[in-house]
């Protein structure tokens, strides 16, 4: 008799792109908005607002796309210098190598004689793959991708800070904050929940950190442009 097929689905293999794609839409749409709500507040007028609005999509898809591409760049290379070193070890040193992942093993519950059988079945094989995966916690579907990063983030930011700025130009000259707001607190809860969902989290939860955390970036900008009153025009 054969065994029925035993299908899984696993969200692990998402977590470089898609957290780039969260960080990304929910800074466009948070700064974005910030940023018109608080020049609105300010006094401005809707092309004042606008452009200030535009300029900020543009400013910080660059910025994004750039920080995202450092920052995970330095994960790729720690990454290499730890894999090169290994490598290194394992050529210089083997059994070194072997008695380290057989103890890994041994931590994990094994006991010793089963630990260093599976170790050396492990070495024979792939003992690079081996230590990559067990030793340092490096595989395929977490490593890190800054080119994947840089745009993604990009992307989702410019798609997120469309929001505002098309609310922006259908609402009244004088409400435009409202509407923005509204607008970015649905936007939010949104991505909020489209991201917990595609990672396998709670939906309500994560859209209400992700709220959370917008609005009381909105009223920080609104607070300041209201405080000051000044138009930037």
């Amino acid at each position: 008799m054969t065994r029925p097929a035993h299908s899984e689905t696993h969200t692990v293999h998402r977590i470089g792109w898609l957290r780039a794609a969260v960080l990304g839409a929910n800074d466009g749409l948070v700064s974005t908005s910030s940023l018109v709500v608080g020049v609105a507040a300010a006094g401005s007028g809707k092309p004042e607002v606008l452009i200030a609005g535009l300029a900020g999509l543009v400013a910080g898809a660059m910025s994004m796309a750039a920080g995202e591409y450092v920052s995970v760049s330095s994960q790729t290379d720690a990454e290499q210098a730890d894999l090169a070193r290994e490598r290194r070890e394992l050529e210089e040193t083997p059994e070194a190598e072997l008695e380290e992942l057989t103890m890994i093993y041994v931590d994990r519950g094994l006991d010793r004689d089963l630990a260093e059988q599976v170790a050396r079945q492990l070495t024979e094989r792939d003992a690079f793959g081996a230590h990559a995966r067990d030793e340092l916690g490096i595989t395929e579907a977490v490593t890190a991708r800054p080119i994947q990063a840089a745009l993604v983030s990009a992307l989702t930011f410019a798609v997120g800070a469309v929001v505002p700025l098309v609310v922006s130009l259908l609402a009244p000259e004088a409400s435009i904050v409202l509407p923005v707001a509204a607008s970015t607190v649905l936007g939010l809860a949104l991505l909020g929940g489209l991201g917990a969902s595609v990672g396998g989290a709670g939906i309500l939860r994560g859209a209400m950190r992700v709220t959370f955390w917008g609005v009381l970036a909105m009223a920080a900008t609104a607070a300041v442009g209201a405080a000051f009153g000044v138009s930037v025009g």
